[in-house]
């Protein structure tokens, strides 16, 4: 299926200092996503240039190749020239000492969130189906079919946190089976039937175990998680191999069952309280702000692929209070901003690869994927880029002074109208659908105007 993308994916292979120096590669919508052992042995510029790469960005600790929406099938090539086991284990840490905090955070928070976008948005799809079915009369809240829909989209929430460990476990190179055990643990029936009972729990009447419910949580897997690790590591070299495979899982589940309960979960809890009272101050006091940063800066961000490192705060919002306000719709409006100023330029110019390219990538853009609108029109041009970033930044702002929320994340574009009702009610999917129309008005007028000043320039 992918065959013709061989040559490319070889070229890149090689290009990035070989297999050798990869130590780990995954994609997005558009990019392929290497962890490289060493940056300075990739031929950046070389990459660049190769027919079907559109651009290479090294941030956030990732060594990015855009590709485009076929990233998947070149992907598919790429993984047949790598082999798993390179022996290069122990040279990613102290290339991680090398690299700056906030690149080795950014690469942390999108490797562990990156792989459950899916799973968020499908559920958060089934959230809007639902609400439509809720506001159209269709299906009566106290029904058994309500219950059983809801139930389904909500299932993905509730158990965020062994989503959560099995892709903080595969970051961390721990056992990632064994890490969801222990979310398990935390999100066990009897637990919560426990925590309900609001009665004081400890193990053998010495060590309290707090009242804490854990499912749909986010801060406190990945902190339990990030102790697991080492401490699986440690006794997979002390424990003798005869009976390391029972005897390491007995002593994980006991020892960060236990930490779990009593300490690490708590304090992960505390800190998530933290984060929802300053989104509940955001939301109240200044809830224009984070839209109209989003909605004005955010495809900034996109190009020097910093934008990963924010995109877990709407998830983080989501399932500390149902729904997000800080991240989705600015963003959302950025997609759309960029997709019409790359549109317009399509429709208007006069140059038939221009238009092809611009048309093609100014429609991907309104589906929510914008770096082939970016990297092939709008960067280049640079004033339909300037336009789109005034469109959506007020745009951004209207969601924000109204307060517009979305119930579930996932691709931001168009189709992802349909996150924004919720609460049984449809009056934040008409705030979008007004944002998003003085998102598409603002910046088609401006690409407009430009086109009529620079394009004439040119010609």
């Amino acid at each position: 299926m992918s065959k013709k993308y061989e040559d490319l994916a070889k070229a890149i292979v090689e290009k990035v200092g070989g297999n050798e120096n990869i130590d780990s590669l995954h994609h997005c919508q558009v990019r392929l996503r290497f962890k490289l052992i060493d940056n300075d042995k990739a031929d950046q510029e070389a990459i660049g240039e190769l027919d079907g790469v559109a651009k290479v960005i090294v941030s956030g600790g990732m060594f990015q190749v855009v590709i485009g929406m076929h990233v998947a099938e070149v992907y598919e090539e790429v993984v047949k020239f790598i082999t798993p086991e390179n022996g290069t284990e122990a040279q990613p840490d102290e290339v991680n000492e090398k690299k700056k905090p906030f690149d080795i955070l950014a690469d942390f928070v999108s490797s562990i969130f990156s792989p459950i976008v899916p799973a968020l948005a499908g559920a958060g799809m089934v959230k809007a189906l639902l609400g439509l079915l809720v506001a159209f009369n269709l299906v009566d809240t106290s029904s058994q079919s309500y219950i059983i829909i809801n139930m389904m989209g909500d299932a993905t929430f509730a158990f965020m946190p062994i989503l959560l460990a099995f892709s903080t476990g595969q970051k961390l190179k721990c056992n990632p089976f064994l890490a969801a055990v222990v979310a398990g643990i935390m999100c066990h029936a009897t637990w919560g039937t426990l925590v309900a009972a609001k009665e004081p729990i400890s193990l053998f009447g010495i060590l309290p175990l707090y009242l804490v419910r854990y499912t749909s949580s986010v801060i406190p897997i990945v902190l339990v998680i990030l102790v697991q690790a080492p401490l699986e590591r440690f006794l997979n070299k002390v424990v003798p191999k005869a009976i390391r495979l029972v005897i390491v899982p007995m002593i994980l589940f006991l020892v960060m069952g236990t930490l779990a309960l009593s300490i690490i979960g708590p304090l992960g809890d505390y800190i998530g309280n933290i984060m929802t009272i300053v989104f509940t101050w955001l939301s109240t006091n200044v809830s224009w702000i984070p839209p109209l940063f989003m909605g004005g800066l955010y495809p900034l961000l996109v190009i020097f692929g910093l934008h990963h490192g924010l995109a877990p705060l709407g998830t983080m919002q989501l399932s500390q209070m149902g729904y997000d306000a800080i991240f989705g719709p600015g963003v959302l409006c950025a997609n759309i901003g960029q997709g019409t100023a790359a549109l317009v330029v399509g429709l208007m110019s006069k140059d038939n690869k221009t238009k092809q390219l611009a048309t093609s990538a100014g429609i991907t853009g309104l589906m929510g994927i914008t770096e082939p609108a970016l990297y092939g029109i709008n960067v280049p041009k640079k004033y339909p880029l300037i336009a789109g970033l005034v469109g959506s930044a007020f745009g951004g702002l209207f969601a924000g002074l109204t307060q517009t929320h979305r119930f579930a994340t996932g691709s931001s574009g168009i189709p992802a109208v349909m996150m924004y009702i919720g609460d049984n009610s449809m009056r934040y999917f008409y705030q979008i659908l007004i944002a998003l129309a003085i998102t598409i008005s603002i910046s088609a007028v401006i690409t407009f105007f430009l086109v009529m000043k620079y394009e004439k320039v040119q010609k």
